[in-house]
């Protein structure tokens, strides 16, 4: 990928960011419920009218939709995204500190995916119609069909409450505490990655080049890790940078049911709180992340492919 489409791509992340944070105030705005009523009942403060006018003063919401708009986005550019409502903090800070707690854990997420998936869907391609390939298929359509949060469950009931092997609910960063969530969202990613290993590894097995290759009297090892894995590298680059934005926009389900101090977790407490310079935040968060990945995922085409390489020189 060449400067030039960087930078139109680049050009295009900040109309759809103006897009998408217009569209999420404008949401925010007509949303049902006064935040102003939800602060102060927080606060455990006797609400008058009076009181509720001078906060919804403070915070800017009693002046039109556009202004509390342009000040807002002003903001943006500047680094500031507002105060929280509930946290009484910058809502830069909120975001950094779920974000400590979901990057770790997509990082760990990611790392048991690719031991659990890669090696358990090349297996089941090589070993094609036969029982290994049933046995992983099974598998596969068995966590597809189970729901994340099932499966979080079960596993925090056996390992945490039974065996006591790790710890049921904290809400700190810890590494025991890291394991069952992580392992939780690695069952249920690998038994879709395990069937797209498996299909990429089928189609790149069936092209001429593996049969001449094997003409040539090459190992079936040797054809599997030098020519066939490097071809389907590709697709499988897309789905990864896909899922790391899935894990980094916070999994609030896991979160929750494990208590997990990550960034999914803190949007459904705003949501709940009516939270909304924290909601706006998050969701203007999970735009740029979004879009970031996507552009990694697009330059990375061009490194690992010489073919496009080519096309873009």
């Amino acid at each position: 990928m060449n400067l030039k489409r960087i930078l139109g791509r680049l050009m295009q992340m900040v109309g759809t960011l103006i897009g998408v944070s217009f569209l999420t105030f404008c949401l925010t705005w007509l949303a049902p419920g006064d935040p102003v009523s939800m602060l102060l009942e927080t606060a455990d403060t006797v609400v008058s009218a009076e009181l509720v006018e001078q906060t919804r003063h403070d915070l800017g919401l009693d002046q039109p939709f556009l202004v509390q708009y342009v000040n807002w986005a002003g903001g943006v550019l500047h680094g500031d995204m507002g105060m929280s409502y509930s946290a009484k903090k910058p809502v830069v800070d909120k975001l950094l500190e779920g974000f400590a707690g979901t990057l770790l854990l997509a990082i760990v997420t990611i790392i048991f995916v690719l031991i659990i998936s890669l090696p358990l869907g090349i297996w089941s391609a090589v070993q094609r119609n036969k029982l290994p390939d049933y046995i992983v298929r099974g598998l596969s359509f068995i966590g597809v069909s189970m729901p994340s949060f099932w499966i979080g469950l079960l596993l925090l009931y056996f390992f945490g409450l039974k065996l006591r092997l790790f710890p049921i609910a904290q809400s700190e960063v810890t590494a025991a505490g890291i394991v069952l969530p992580a392992l939780t969202l690695a069952i249920y990613m690998s038994s879709k990655y395990m069937r797209q290993v498996r299909t990429v590894i089928l189609e790149e097995l069936n092209h001429d080049y593996v049969v001449g290759a094997r003409a040539r009297g090459l190992s079936e090892t040797t054809i599997l890790w030098k020519h066939v894995l490097p071809n389907a590298i590709l697709p499988l680059i897309t789905l990864l940078g896909m899922s790391i934005v899935w894990l980094l926009g916070g999994v609030a389900v896991i979160e929750m049911v494990f208590s997990w101090p990550g960034i999914g977790n803190m949007a459904v407490r705003a949501i709940s709180m009516r939270d909304y310079p924290l909601i706006e935040g998050f969701v203007l968060w999970i735009a740029i992340v979004y879009m970031v990945i996507n552009l990694l995922v697009d330059m990375s085409y061009s490194w690992l492919d010489p073919r496009l390489k080519k096309e873009a020189r």
